[in-house]
Parts: structure tokens; C-alpha cells; sequence
């Protein structure tokens, strides 16, 4: 299968199998993906249990994470022509931060997320995945991170109106709503084609919704 597109993101609400995929696509291309070092934030955790107090430190944290792990791929990539698949955006930090700060602290947010993604180029092609909330819940509860297995379905549908608005107009990118609902692209290998199809066709730039 040839992938036509050498810079992809892989993208979706909390549980969409992002990272799963990610890897299966740079498998594919047999490059390194980049996947979210979550992990890393020291901030997480304490940031679900008291979300007002720790909001601006865990969206400041990810910025910078996301900015320099970015910014080390793409200056790699530079030297050696290869390819990008990440199971994030840069600008998912905007997103999360504008749904998780009061203004005040968004709007200084907003001013650093300017400096540093126009230092960074935007995918040709982002996979957005759509499981619906019951996958999403399967999948959230299968990984067994503590902290996530409180989140309220009113949180999750912010973040997926965040974005819905976000990627509603998508300048220069191409971005799939793809809905993985009736898909197991981890135990199939039938699924995880049809999905990696889509990287095979040539896709305007804008939105588009996919149904396999």
C-alpha cells in the first residue's frame, strides 16, 4: 500500500485508540511515531482531581512537551526526508487550554501557542477518530489510567465540540472524521487496512467525513 502523505497526525477525543493507530501507521512507513509523552506531566493527575487550580500548569506543561518534541522531529526529518505520524496535533494544546482556562490565563496561553506553532508545519493529513462514546468508554476503562476513569461524559462531549469547531475550517490540511465505531483496527487486520486505505487516496484539502 502506497501512503501518499508524509506528514500525518492522528487525532480524537480521550480514548479514541489515537496512539494505537499512530503506531500502526508508522509501521507502515517504518518511521519512529511520535506519540505524547503524557506520562511526563506532572500536572495530570493533580489537574483531574482539582481541574481550577492545576489547569494553567497542565496545559503549559503539554505546550512545551508537544513544542519540543515537534520541533525535534521536524528538524530531523529536515536532514533525513522522512516521514512524521504523531497521535496528536500541536494544536490540540490550544484547544484543550481554551475549553480548560478562564480567560485571563488562555489568553497568555494563546500568546506563547502563537510563538511556537509558527515555528512548526501543519499536517498534510489528520485522522480524527470517531468510536462513539461506548468504544470510547471500553477503551478508556481497558488502559486502566486511574485518573481518566472519573471523567464525566460532559467533558468529553466539551472536547469534542472543541473539536468540531476547531478543525471545522481546516486551511492547508486535510482532515477524515473517520467513525471507528464498528471497527477493531487492533485485533483486525481488515480494519487496520481499510483505515491505512485512506492515506493511499488523494484527498482535497477540508473536511471530510468517512464511513467504512
Amino acid at each position: 500500500m502506497k501512503i501518499l502523505y508524509k506528514h500525518i497526525a492522528v487525532e480524537g477525543n480521550i480514548g479514541a485508540g489515537k496512539s494505537t493507530l499512530a503506531a500502526a501507521v508508522a509501521r507502515e512507513l517504518n518511521v519512529m511515531p511520535i506519540l505524547e509523552p503524557f506520562e511526563d506531566n506532572p500536572f495530570l493527575e493533580k489537574f483531574y482531581d482539582e481541574p481550577e487550580r492545576y489547569g494553567f500548569p497542565v496545559e503549559l506543561s503539554f505546550l512545551a512537551q508537544r513544542f519540543h518534541q515537534m520541533k525535534a522531529a521536524v528538524d530531523s526529518r529536515n536532514l533525513f526526508q522522512g516521514a512524521l505520524v504523531s497521535d496528536y496535533v500541536f494544536s490540540k494544546s490550544l484547544l484543550f487550554a481554551k475549553n480548560n482556562l478562564p480567560v485571563d490565563e488562555f489568553a497568555l496561553f494563546k500568546n506563547m501557542f502563537d510563538l511556537m506553532i509558527a515555528q512548526l508545519p501543519r499536517p498534510e493529513v489528520v485522522l480524527y477518530l470517531r468510536p462513539g462514546r461506548d468504544r470510547q468508554r471500553e477503551q478508556i476503562q481497558a488502559r486502566g489510567r486511574d485518573y481518566e476513569q472519573t471523567i464525566q461524559d460532559s467533558y468529553l462531549d466539551q472536547i469534542e465540540r472543541a473539536y468540531e469547531g476547531h478543525f471545522r475550517h481546516a486551511r492547508g490540511s486535510r482532515v477524515l472524521w473517520v467513525d471507528t465505531g464498528g471497527l477493531d483496527f487492533v485485533a483486525s487486520s481488515e480494519d487496520l487496512n481499510a483505515l491505512l486505505s485512506l492515506l493511499a487516496r488523494p484527498w482535497k484539502p477540508g473536511v471530510h467525513k468517512v464511513r467504512l
